[in-house]
């Protein structure tokens, strides 16, 4: 992907299986939101080709859409909203059918049935990550990607959070997971490390770990 002379996602390749967490590190700058919005066919590439739930990439924007859930970096919902109705807009857009049971058994599956009718804007970190974590999965997606979900939220949610995305995987969901902590790329099943728009490396943590040939010396 090219944005006026500069290309910002370079001959990247990557494969995952289904049901698996994929990892997804690089510093600030490296591509890997530009990558995750071709794949969620948001964005079209300017060569390369690809195939995203057995869609083009290039063609098929629309039918990966409808398959894909997508947790941006910022909070992105009505914070004048409570819960519940935030979901609703989300169902309807979806169209989903019956919308209230759809809702219904989100909000459960979530944690967040005692909460839902709190706004949006009065949530913590935590909580408005729970919701968007919710308005990504309530279509039943194929594959969700994730981008730096837990930037911002404490410990604590942290933790609940990547055990959610455990019980999503383990139920057959396929995730795609961009992160700057190292502790929780090693909660995923691979990891690729992305650098001005290049792929890097690619493996395992410990795969990753042992092809890089760094030796962590201790000293008396």
């Amino acid at each position: 992907k090219r944005f006026g002379d500069r290309t910002v996602v370079d001959n990247v390749s990557m494969t995952v299986q289904t049901g698996e967490i994929a990892g997804f590190l690089g510093p600030n700058g490296s591509g890997k939101t530009t990558t995750i919005r071709l794949m969620c066919g948001l964005l079209t590439p300017d060569a390369g080709e690809g195939q995203v739930l057995g869609h083009d990439i290039r063609r098929e924007g629309t039918a990966i859409k409808r398959e894909v859930g997508y947790m941006t970096q910022r909070f992105s919902f009505y914070e004048d909203l409570t819960i519940e109705e935030n979901l609703n807009f989300v169902a309807g857009l979806y169209a989903l059918d019956p919308a209230g049971k759809a809702v219904a058994d989100t909000l459960e599956d979530l944690g967040l049935t005692s909460r839902k009718r709190q706004l949006a804007g009065s949530l913590s970190g935590g909580w408005k990550q729970r919701l968007a974590l919710a308005a990504c999965i309530m279509h039943r997606p194929r594959l969700l990607m994730l981008d730096e979900p837990t930037a911002g939220v404490d410990p604590k949610a942290r933790r609940e959070f990547w055990d959610q995305i455990h019980a999503l995987a383990r139920d057959g969901m396929t995730v795609l997971v961009s992160t700057h902590y190292m502790d929780e790329a090693e909660r995923c099943h691979e990891i690729a490390y992305i650098a001005y728009g290049v792929m890097l490396a690619r493996g395992t943590t410990a795969e990753v770990i042992a092809a890089s040939g760094l030796h962590a010396l201790q000293g008396a």
